[in-house]
């Protein structure tokens, strides 16, 4: 159980083939490492001894690195079961006893580091059998000698021979015999070394790829150091101080033996300024490449270095530019010069036939550009001016250099004469970079002309806004595209209609809302989208269904995404793309989630608000239906009782208008007003009494009861207020008429109206003369008694 948990520390890198362990305090190769592992790091660990046993599992592996793993004892057979290893790294372990066939048994080796373990002689590895190694790394560790093993002239593919940072301070003659016999385009680094005495001729006929000497004149009573070096022949010579080691003096006798060295390209730097004598570069006359740092040339005299392709003059602090000693070089192919701060005016190169790479970046320079500054020079292919303090392009200015594939201005303010031409013929442009330039694109064509542009970078730069939707048509080679930090609101679609072969665009750093744009048909190619710290606060179902299929990074974070359950699909959709988006932990929510992660949003408890919150509508429609029926169901019945509590008021003021109301159906209006009326005087009739004064300002009641009344739901609620209104009146009371012969059935079933026939005296309506002349009288007679 332990070792399986200590094995998920362990991660694969590539699948069945590489793992690492690396800083996983583990004393052992866990036995989750499958077999078929070929590299595996298990730098930063506990393997204080090596085994036969520790690698019987993996005999397939090639590549193991051991570094740091306390490892003091290397038993004979350690790697007896991993002899087809092609890389073994022990840097940084105290090995104090290597098995006497230890790493000889790995007769594939190509790359041997022993680094750091405290070797104080070659001789005491025994590595006769590495006839296939190529690199063997022994740095920084007490060796005293440059003399290696007479075994190693077997050594017949080797390329490099790492011997930085030890204790050589003496090479002689006898020491160099070995590598003689070795690979002419060894590289053998000595850097570091207090080197104070190198033999005379122990160079001499030696053939090299490189020699490293940086660092490794510690004193200035060195005896003749590069003397020592007389005869030799090499491609590439490192000299020069690379890191503080005090300021120690690059005389010129010391200097003055370059010239008795063969070498085709050298690398000189200092820490500090150091003035080049004239006569030391006359020295370098042959070479193919001169690399200065941190040194001067104080002559302007014209010499001619018929072999130099390449020059690089970094932070040399010249007050101007070496025009003379650059111009007419006919086979320099690159020119470097940067860094100089002093630099401040450019007049001119000319006559630099094959010139195709020209880095003049931060230097200061105030220029104009560029048809009499580079005169001769058909072939210039990349062109960087950027980091200095001004360029302006005349018009013009760029028209004969169709042949420019990289045009760099970032971070130098540029002036153009006429934005319009100056990049007309500019046909073969792949790369070019106009970011930070204070440069305005205020016109729709600038870009015209730029058939082949692959990537256009003009981050930090102000675009009108009316230009902006028309600006790149035409670019329909592009790549790659930024435009960050330009203040950018919004994106129409129209300004990628031409872009279909745009794979990476980066808006980083504008004021964009919305990404809508990524819809276009037109970006269907997009593979990496960069939107960090913009204002967007959602992006839309509709958006994330329809962004490009090839899709790899989105950078969101840096925006105020809205955490709220009505994002829940968009902070979804964050939770379950991590691997496409860029940063995901740094994609925060704003407001009250100001400090909290998006990717830390639950939106499981906003399905829970949600169905809450639908079960609470679901209730209150329903309630309030319930309640809309029962007010039309029960309305009479409620006004009812709004007219009894006023009718009840009324009462106690005692005072009527009318003398009696009349309670009838609307079909039986015509004997009412006919009859009935006629016969007691007007009076007030309608339903519109009972919503008025009606009942309640009147002494009696009169009921007309038909065969239509007791159909009436309105009749039979006026009937039972009526009753009401005789409770609370005492003295008030109701008559009844009976208009017609009406069922006895229908009567009982108004159960108030049988009731109260049962005790009352009512009037029937008979329609003959005799009888109606006794049933007026008895009406009147019974709305003017009182009760």
């Amino acid at each position: 159980m332990a070792e399986s948990l200590k094995s998920l520390s362990c991660f694969q890198v590539i699948p069945s083939l590489q793992y690492s362990c690396f800083r996983t305090n583990l004393s052992y190769i866990p036995t989750s490492i499958p077999p078929s592992t070929q590299h595996l790091d298990f730098s930063f660990n506990y393997l204080t001894t090596l085994q036969r046993h520790m690698f019987l599992r993996l005999p397939f592996l090639q590549h193991l690195d051991l570094t740091r793993c306390h490892t003091q004892n290397i038993d004979n057979e350690a790697f007896f079961n991993i002899r087809n290893l092609s890389v073994l790294i022990l840097t940084g372990n105290p090995v104090k006893y290597f098995g006497g066939n230890s790493i000889n048994i790995l007769e594939t080796i190509h790359k041997l580091v022993l680094a750091d373990i405290g070797l104080l002689s070659l001789e005491n590895l025994n590595l006769v059998n590495l006839t296939s190694i190529k690199e063997l790394k022994v740095g920084t560790n007490r060796l005293f000698s440059l003399a290696l093993p007479m075994y190693a002239v077997s050594f017949k593919d080797i390329t490099l021979l790492d011997l930085h940072e030890n204790n050589i301070s003496v090479i002689r003659a006898v020491h160099t015999s070995v590598l003689r016999q070795m690979s002419s385009n060894l590289t053998l680094i000595l850097s570091g070394n207090p080197i104070s005495f190198i033999e005379t001729g122990a160079f001499q006929g030696l053939y090299l790829g490189e020699i490293n000497l940086f660092d490794t004149i510690w004193s200035t009573t060195a005896r003749d150091v590069f003397g020592g070096l007389s005869g030799l022949n090499v491609k590439k010579l490192k000299i020069g101080h690379s890191v503080a080691m005090g300021n120690i003096p690059m005389n010129s006798d010391f200097l003055a033996r370059l010239c008795f060295i063969n070498f085709q390209e050298i690398y000189f730097w200092q820490l500090y300024f150091f003035e080049l004598p004239s006569h030391i570069l006359l020295c370098m006359i042959n070479s193919t490449k001169i690399s200065l740092r941190h040194v001067g040339i104080n002559t302007w005299e014209y010499s001619h270095f018929p072999n130099l392709k390449e020059i690089v003059v970094v932070e040399a602090n010249m007050v101007s530019l070496p025009n003379l000693l650059l111009s007419h070089q006919h086979n320099l192919k690159k020119l470097v010069i940067n860094g100089n701060q002093y630099s401040s005016i450019f007049k001119s190169f000319a006559d630099l036939p094959r010139l195709e790479y020209i880095d003049l970046s931060n230097n200061k320079l105030i220029m104009s550009c560029c048809n009499g500054e580079f005169i001769g020079i058909p072939k210039l292919r990349y062109l960087n001016l950027s980091e200095n303090a001004s360029v302006r392009i005349r018009t013009l200015g760029l028209f004969n250099y169709s042949s420019l594939e990289i045009l760099d201005f970032h971070g130098t303010k540029v002036e153009v004469a006429d934005n319009l031409i100056f990049m007309q013929n500019l046909r073969n442009l792949k790369t070019f970079d106009l970011s930070y330039t204070q440069f305005t694109f205020d016109s729709n064509g600038i870009f015209h002309g730029l058939s082949s542009l692959k990537e256009l970078k003009m981050a930090g730069n102000n675009i009108e806004k009316d230009v902006f939707s028309y600006l790149f048509s035409n670019l329909s080679t592009l790549e790659v595209l930024d435009i960050s930090n330009c203040g950018i609101k919004y994106i129409p679609c129209t300004s990628f209609q031409d872009l279909h072969n745009l794979e990476h665009l980066t808006l980083s750093g504008n004021k964009l809302t919305t990404v809508d744009f990524l819809t276009c048909p037109s970006l269907s190619k997009l593979t990496s989208i960069y939107v960090d710290n913009n204002h967007i606060a959602a992006i839309s179902p509709n958006v994330l269904k329809n962004l490009p299929a090839d899709l790899s990074v989105f950078d969101l974070s840096f925006n105020p995404i809205e955490c709220s359950c009505s994002q829940t699909e968009f902070i979804s959709w964050i939770i379950n793309h991590q691997s496409v988006l860029k940063d995901p932990q740094l994609i925060s929510c704003k407001s009250s989630f100001m400090n909290s992660r998006v990717i830390n949003f639950d939106p499981t408890h906003c399905v829970h608000i949600k169905r809450v919150t639908l079960a609470m509508s679901i209730l209150a429609a329903v309630i309030a239906f319930l309640l809309a029926a029962l007010l039309y169901r029960y309305q009479f019945y409620i006004h009812y009782c709004f007219i009894l509590l006023r009718g009840n008021k009324m009462s106690r003021q005692e005072h009527f208008s009318y003398d009696a109301f009349v309670i009838y159906s609307s079909k039986d209006e015509t004997w009412v007003l006919e009859e009935l009326v006629e016969n007691l005087e007007k009076g007030k009739s309608l339903t519109s009494n009972i919503m008025d004064e009606g009942i309640t300002g009147s002494r009696k009641a009169i009921v007309v009861v038909s065969q239509h009344f007791l159909d009436s739901t309105l009749c039979q609620f006026e009937f039972e207020l009526a009753q009401s209104w005789l409770v609370l009146r005492r003295n008030a009371s109701i008559i009844i008429i009976i208009l017609e012969n009406v069922e006895d059935k229908k009567i009982r079933r108004l159960f108030g109206l049988h009731r109260y026939l049962k005790k009352n005296t009512y009037l029937k309506w008979k329609g003959n003369v005799l009888s109606n002349v006794l049933f007026w009288a008895r009406l009147r007679k019974a709305i003017i008694a009182e009760n």
